[in-house]
């Protein structure tokens, strides 16, 4: 066995495991090349019973990523649930402080994330045992002490990276060999999409997610879905 063949059966396996021992978990899939690879994973192995999927509709995503849920629904038949924020809190933000204040300083952006999406993401992980993510150790110097299980204290409960040790060519390895729907953004030099106002297309030669929040520097590149006060929320791996 090939050591990328190792490491999809390895990634299945951790799934499987999860499905059978975390159940009610949930994926969080910002829809981008990694959640596909995810989607389809689970999918494939019909876990979505025990494995719900859901997305973060923050109502400032391309139009690109938002089409990636009707290319899941055609490709597996399958709805992906999604989560936005509360609109009176997005409306608060903006009349203080302006449509794009993110611009403005780390605290205007991060604000802008918590409403957007770390308060959606608390309401989707309610009432779950564990959530999984599409973060890999290469993404960024913030992930790289990544680990596939995790003690996620500030959620109270278990989180899974089961990508972790998969490198950007094993991400598309995968996508192409089994025809997995993804995101053509990907294909115009976005390797790393979040909402349209923070994010760019990259250079050659630059960091995979050098395009997000590019106007700041590398150590805050988190939005705080992984985050609590201001440190990264993987204190404690589970081996």
């Amino acid at each position: 066995m090939s050591d990328y063949d190792q490491l999809v059966a390895d990634t299945q396996a951790t799934l499987e495991r999860i499905a059978c021992d975390f159940s009610p978990a949930v994926f969080a899939s910002s829809l981008a090349a990694e959640d596909m690879v995810l989607t389809d994973l689970i999918l494939r192995a019909k876990l979505q019973d025990k494995i719900g999927i859901f997305s973060l509709e923050t109502g400032r995503l391309h139009k690109e990523t938002l089409g990636v849920l009707d290319r899941i629904k055609e490709t597996y038949g399958y709805d992906v649930a999604l989560y936005k924020p509360e609109q009176a809190a997005v409306d608060a933000y903006v009349q203080q402080n302006g449509l794009n204040a993110f611009y403005d300083s780390v605290t205007m952006r991060k604000e802008c994330c918590r409403i957007r999406k770390v308060e959606p993401l608390k309401r989707a992980l309610s009432g779950n045992k564990a959530w999984i993510t599409g973060q890999r150790r290469a993404q960024s110097t913030t992930r790289a002490a990544l680990d596939v299980q995790e003690n996620d204290e500030a959620h109270g409960m278990t989180k899974f990276n089961p990508l972790a040790d998969w490198s950007e060519e094993d991400v598309w390895h995968y996508i192409r060999s089994n025809n997995v729907p993804y995101n053509p953004l990907h294909d115009k030099g976005y390797p790393s999409i979040g909402c349209e106002p923070c994010t760019r297309a990259i250079q050659p030669g630059e960091d995979v997610r050098a395009g997000r929040w590019w106007w700041e520097n590398p150590e805050t590149k988190e939005c705080g879905l992984h985050v609590v006060d201001g440190k990264l929320v993987r204190t404690k791996s589970v081996a």
